[in-house]
């Protein structure tokens, strides 16, 4: 029984010292596990900080620079973000130019020309996206009787009246955006697959 009671206690007095010696104290946060995970390692875009000795006291970095060490030396501008080229605007990975129209702006909209070829393949890839995202409430022959749309009513049904007649940038701009009941699916769907949807509405639906 006293040779249970002394593991016990040698136990205990082992935690209470591990947890004593791991104490953070002052400028000294303790004893931390993997503090690469604590103290990121990739550079902060808009800094540098250049000193390599600067938090060397807790760093285990296999470059042996300081943990806080986070300069690209080849970067001269003073932070590790390059500068974008002047005069230039970013496209997205097909090559599109950013979509900057207002929501109003249906007009503007309706100017805009479908990037995308159409071929067999996007026609396809346009109906799978049309199943996927709009047919729930347009339904599946684009008539507004999805079975969403059946519950809260008022979908556009694609195949009447001036739907018909409706520029292919126009349906774009309203995906992207949303318009009346009809939510914005900007954020949801990318470029290049709204654009795909828009040739399944005009060639397939609404066969134009």
């Amino acid at each position: 029984m006293k040779r249970v009671t002394s593991i016990y206690s040698l136990a205990v007095l082992g935690i209470a010292l591990g947890m004593v010696s791991c104490s953070a104290e002052g400028d000294y946060p303790g004893t931390e596990y993997a503090p690469q995970m604590y103290h990121s390692v990739p550079y902060e875009p808009l800094s540098q900080i250049r000193n390599e000795e600067e938090g060397m006291w807790l760093s285990n970095r296999e470059d042996e620079k300081g943990e806080f060490y986070n300069s690209n030396p080849n970067n001269p501008h003073a932070m590790n973000m390059r500068k974008p080229v002047p005069n230039t605007v970013p496209r997205n990975p097909q090559g599109m130019l950013p979509y900057r129209l207002r929501v109003a702006d249906l007009e503007g909209a309706a100017l805009v020309e479908n990037p995308i070829e159409f071929n067999d393949q996007v026609l396809a890839e346009g109906k799978e996206l049309y199943v996927q995202y709009c047919s729930a409430c347009h339904g599946t022959g684009g008539e507004g009787d999805g079975k969403v749309g059946e519950v809260i009513g008022g979908v556009a049904n694609l195949k009447g009246g001036a739907y018909i007649n409706l520029p292919e940038g126009h349906i774009f701009h309203v995906i992207t955006h949303g318009k009346g009941r009809m939510g914005a699916h900007g954020s949801q769907i990318t470029a290049d697959r709204r654009w795909k949807i828009v040739h399944y509405v005009k060639q397939e639906i609404q066969k134009q």
